[in-house]
């Protein structure tokens, strides 16, 4: 294992050299415990992980591992122009694949030593760590995935006010600006009725003050949109899966959810009534216990 340095700025981020890449993380509660990784989605950096869900599944007996992806926060940021909407849309100009994002997560594990784990990833964090799963199954104990879909563009799709809304967004330029523009998104995407703007400020601001790059975004975005059809790979998968959705998500409807666990042998579904495309803290509880529920009927069986 290559020697963890840490993140001046950030003491409890240390980062991790793999892959010609370093990629910033944070560990929670004692390594010997089982391992529960957290995959964020497209743009988002690990802070979006709440501090009371890591250290509730601590409080569970697990060791809990969150990251920044490629292109996000602490971590490497890519050398490489980011795509235009066009290139996007027709799959051009892509930098690198879901493929080498789940390489990137399965190189931090290893990193830390860690063979066989928990694995739980939502948005495009789940597209990495169904990935990960059909690459490797035999080091995935269960698999939670939320919030997203298996790469068929005849599920999850978003609604088109979303479409409309993520066209004409612009970047912001300053820090105010990325709040203002954080609340803006979370209550076109979100759920109206847990909508916590003090929170979502808060957030926004640190992850303008860990980094602010948005071509980042841009090219995870372009490896979203490659992406294969997972479709019928899953429906080999034998890792316990737990399948969690709100019902009201506008980015990745239900849909993609529903076909995800009627895909995958055995996956267990969890619907939210009234739940959008975030984690707000009056839901954090709600996913960890989902989780916890999950992983406990697999130990008593």
């Amino acid at each position: 294992m290559t020697d963890t340095v840490p993140f001046p700025a950030w003491p409890s981020v240390k980062v991790a050299p793999v892959r010609g890449i370093e990629l910033a993380y944070e560990t929670f509660g004692n390594n010997s415990d089982p391992t529960i990784l957290l995959v964020m989605g497209l743009g988002t950096q690990m802070i979006a992980w709440p501090d009371e869900m890591c250290e509730a599944l601590v409080s569970e007996g697990f060791h809990v591992v969150r990251f920044d992806n490629r292109d996000a926060g602490l971590s490497t940021f890519i050398d490489s122009p980011p795509p235009s909407i066009s290139d996007i849309v027709m799959r051009r100009k892509v930098a690198y694949s879901i493929d080498d994002m789940a390489a990137d997560a399965f190189a931090l594990v290893d990193h830390l030593g860690i063979d066989r784990f928990h694995l739980a990833g939502t948005s495009m964090g789940g597209f990495i760590s169904q990935t990960m799963t059909l690459n490797s199954p035999e080091r995935i104990k269960s698999l939670c995935l939320s919030m997203t879909s298996t790469g068929s563009k005849r599920v999850g799709r978003p609604t088109p006010n979303v479409i409309r809304q993520m066209a004409s967004a612009k970047p912001p330029t300053n820090r105010q600006g990325a709040m203002d523009e954080a609340i803006e998104n979370w209550r076109f995407l979100g759920t109206p009725s847990r909508l916590d703007e003090p929170r979502i400020r808060e957030l926004a601001g640190i992850a303008w003050d860990r980094n602010h790059d948005p071509a980042g975004r841009l090219r995870q975005l372009g490896a979203i949109m490659a992406q294969p059809d997972r479709t019928k790979a899953l429906r080999n998968l034998k890792v316990p899966t737990l399948v969690v959705h709100g019902l009201e998500d506008p980015l990745v409807s239900v849909t993609g959810g529903l076909a995800l666990a009627k895909a995958i042998p055995g996956a267990t579904f969890i619907g939210h009534h009234g739940a959008g495309h975030d984690l707000p803290r009056s839901m954090w509880r709600e996913l960890t216990d989902d989780m916890i529920r999950h992983i406990a009927a697999l130990n008593a069986g």
